[in-house]
């Protein structure tokens, strides 16, 4: 038993000093034989080399062993790597950059960085394996547009710093926790390249910039713009083009570093802007101050009681100064207590009023900004193709055709200014006592007044699209396809003198002030008929149904001339020709102002019984929907289309006119009332705000998003409901900065008493 004892002893000593050698032998081993031994472990080499695992009496042949073993695990690394590169180059644009990058087209320091990250990819380390992630690379969805690889902004700015989220130690995790912590050795950016490609496998909608490949990357900073911009056009004539199955045959246009230049301080329009707000506030504090100077006593109004001896000197200073009568008067234009009453104001109509336009312009206004929305969402979204296919379908006919809806606000401006001028029977008796240059002064002050109430609006907003496209076209992580900034640089006074319209589309400062300046040029055309129909009626009246003849016929020429189709891609190139030309957009604007002078002079409402009132009532509200629906078969010849564009928009124009003279007389229907709500009186005091301000709110805030957007119905109706809130509060701040305070400045002027 002892002896048995004593046995079992001996054996469990020798096993444990066998153990203890081999644990010996594992410490000192090198990486490779750890790999070796490891494969011993799991059996995966012959079991004759199992046998050699205890100490040999032939040391070089372990040797021998150990060194084959090595060289074995460390080719297998190697090939692990080139397979991992060869799929990298094929598939990672930065990876592809630093491959092609060499001392010949990089500086030392970039080239040496550049060649960090490349190890760093490969060999798995965290932060390069963030900056891998947050570049761009293909993906899916290029057939129907998706041209931008942007990978993400914000995880290129989180490899130089730790990512600010809490988490418990408690659970257990499978990530690698050096993506939480682990920050790149040296400064790393984000970049954008932009190629031009010219694949035959994406759909090309011929619509602006849709062939701009967006390619984001994060790129240490030591790389320089032109560096980079170099590697990129080695990198697309290489390995891209060999691994490229949409035969892209990308150019390279340039790249964005996408930080605010110092010049963006020195621009004109910044300074103009920026003067402008301040000017505006320091009225509107005035303003306020003449306001409570009158509710003060006197004593207190005079002497400043309660503050501080400088303070004192300057309030007596300005109150002397505000004493002056017409400075007084000029600066409670900008009242803000009195203007936002006067916004928000509402009250029964008047019979001398029209209601009925209150909701025409404040409906129409809306819908022309879902469309924008639509139309400016185009740039962003990467689903092109199916965005415009919801266009076609019928339920979004009444966005698709909004800009048929301008056609609204021409004919309620041609029948305002013939009914407003013809009811001014002072006016008119003026101009036809007056000889021609007692006439010209009067134009000319009908002109000042029309360019003082919609000017400075249209002014300030001009120069915030400079200033702001600017900025974009610095930050923005798209290619912004119109430099706003470059074009109002050139060509802003074009837009001061409201000719902008007469210059092709494409060089337009602030296009969608298309309209603007359409309706300043019809103003004084109408203006001049009205003269002439105060001197010569006969002769106005040939001149005004001449003139819409001679409308429809070049509309129809132009039209058939160009083919003109309800197609998307021929709406725009043939924007300038048909859609912003003064000549074809007058003809509403005519028939408006015929319809005034018919509800004037002829009273054919009053001739009209009640049961045929009703009638025309929803004969105007189907030829409305039928001419919003119109462009549902869009693939017509080319005579039908012209045919329904043309006559389409003319009985359009005589179905608005219908509902305002009814309106103005007084009869309705139940859907009409709808329109005649108090409550848009109050849409309609910044109807003209929210249609020059939509596009560029717009345009902002999608130019700001760092990642394109898919686009479906219903995340089109929800941006739609938040940009229609976002631009009517904006719209009421400028309506009051800038609008109602130049309003009340004309109805000063136009009150003041004559002097002799």
């Amino acid at each position: 038993m002892h002896r048995h004892g004593y046995g079992i002893c001996l054996a469990i000593a020798v096993l444990l000093s066998h153990l203890l050698n081999c644990i010996a032998e594992l410490n000192d081993s090198t990486l490779q034989f750890h790999q070796y031994s490891h494969q011993l472990l799991n059996n995966s080499i012959s079991s004759s080399s199992t046998t050699n695992l205890w100490p040999s009496s032939h040391p070089d042949k372990d040797l021998e062993l150990t060194v084959g073993a090595a060289a074995n695990a460390a080719s297998d690394v190697s090939k692990s790597d080139d397979r991992y590169a060869a799929m990298l180059a094929c598939s990672s644009v930065i990876y592809g950059l630093a491959e092609v990058a060499n001392a010949s087209n990089t500086s030392p320091i970039c080239l040496t960085q550049l060649q960090h990250l490349q190890r760093g990819i490969l060999s798995k380390q965290p932060w390069a394996m963030k900056v891998l992630d947050a570049s761009g690379s293909k993906p899916s969805g290029f057939v129907f547009g998706q041209n931008y690889w942007l990978g993400s902004r914000e995880a290129c700015n989180m490899v130089q710093q730790p990512v600010a989220i809490t988490l418990s130690k408690n659970f257990e995790r499978i990530m690698n926790h050096g993506l939480m912590t682990q920050q790149s050795p040296f400064d790393i950016d984000y970049r954008v390249i932009y190629l031009r490609h010219n694949s035959p496998w994406q759909v090309e909608i011929k619509l602006m910039s849709e062939q701009i490949i967006h390619i984001g990357l994060c790129l240490p900073t030591a790389c320089q713009s032109s560096e980079i911009k170099q590697l990129a056009m080695d990198y697309v004539a290489g390995s891209f083009t060999d691994n490229d199955i949409f035969e892209m045959q990308p150019e390279v246009l340039y790249m964005k570093d996408l930080k605010l230049r110092d010049v963006f301080y020195d621009r004109l329009s910044f300074k103009l802007v920026v003067g402008s707000v301040l000017i505006t506030c320091a009225f509107m504090l005035c303003a306020q101050q003449i306001s409570v100077a009158k509710q003060l006593p006197s004593e207190e109004n005079e002497d400043g009681a309660g503050l501080a001896p400088v303070e004192s000197e300057i309030w007596r200073a300005m109150h002397s100064l505000l004493k002056w009568h017409p400075l007084q008067s000029f600066v409670s234009c900008y009242d803000v207590a009195s203007n936002w009453r006067r916004i928000f104001a509402t009250r029964e109509s008047k019979s001398s009023e029209i209601p009925l336009l209150n909701g025409l312009r404040s409906v129409c206004a809306v819908l022309i900004l879902v469309f924008h929305v639509m139309w400016f969402m185009y740039f962003t979204v990467h689903n092109k193709t199916v965005l415009l296919s919801y266009a076609e379908q019928i339920v979004f006919q009444y966005v698709a055709t909004a800009p048929l809806l301008v056609d609204v606000f021409f004919t309620i401006s041609g029948f305002l200014q013939t009914y407003n001028f013809m009811r001014n029977v002072k006016q008119m008796e003026a101009v036809r006592q007056n000889d021609l240059v007692a006439n010209i002064k009067l134009f000319g002050k009908l002109l000042f007044h029309r360019y003082l109430r919609l000017g400075p609006l249209y002014l300030i907003i001009m120069g915030s699209v400079d200033l702001v496209f600017a900025y974009l076209g610095d930050t923005s992580v798209y290619h912004i396809n119109d430099r706003f900034d470059e074009l109002c640089s050139q060509h802003w006074w074009r837009n001061l003198l409201f000719i902008q319209n007469l210059f092709p589309f494409k060089d337009m400062c602030v296009n969608w002030t298309w309209s603007t300046a359409c309706d300043m040029q019809f103003f004084l055309f109408a203006n001049l008929i009205l003269f002439l129909y105060a001197k010569r009626p006969k002769w106005a009246q040939y001149v005004a149904v001449a003139s819409l003849l001679a409308s429809i016929i070049l509309s129809y020429v132009l039209g058939l001339y160009y083919k003109y189709e309800f197609s998307f891609d021929t709406i725009y190139a043939t924007g300038t020709q048909l859609y912003i030309s003064p000549v074809v957009r007058v003809m509403p604007y005519i028939v408006g102002c015929i319809a005034a002078w018919c509800l004037l002079e002829c009273r054919l409402q009053d001739k009209i019984r009640e049961r045929k009132s009703r009638n025309f009532w929803h004969s105007s509200l189907l030829v409305f929907f039928v001419s919003m629906h119109s462009t549902f078969k869009r693939d017509l010849g080319s005579l039908l289309t012209v045919s329904l564009y043309v006559l389409g928009r003319f009985f359009f124009s005589i179905s608005i006119c219908w509902m305002i003279v009814g309106s103005a007389t007084g009869r309705g229907v139940w859907w009409s009332r709808l329109l005649e709500a108090r409550c848009f009186q109050h849409l309609n005091r910044v109807s003209y705000a929210v249609y020059l301000l939509n596009p560029l709110v717009i345009s902002i805030i999608y130019s700001l998003t760092t990642a394109s957007t898919h686009t479906d119905p219903p995340m089109l109706f929800v941006v739609s409901c938040g940009f229609t809130i976002i631009i009517y509060l904006i719209s009421i701040i400028f309506s009051m900065a800038f609008e109602l305070p130049y309003s009340n400045l004309s109805n000063l002027l136009l009150r003041k008493p004559k002097t002799t």
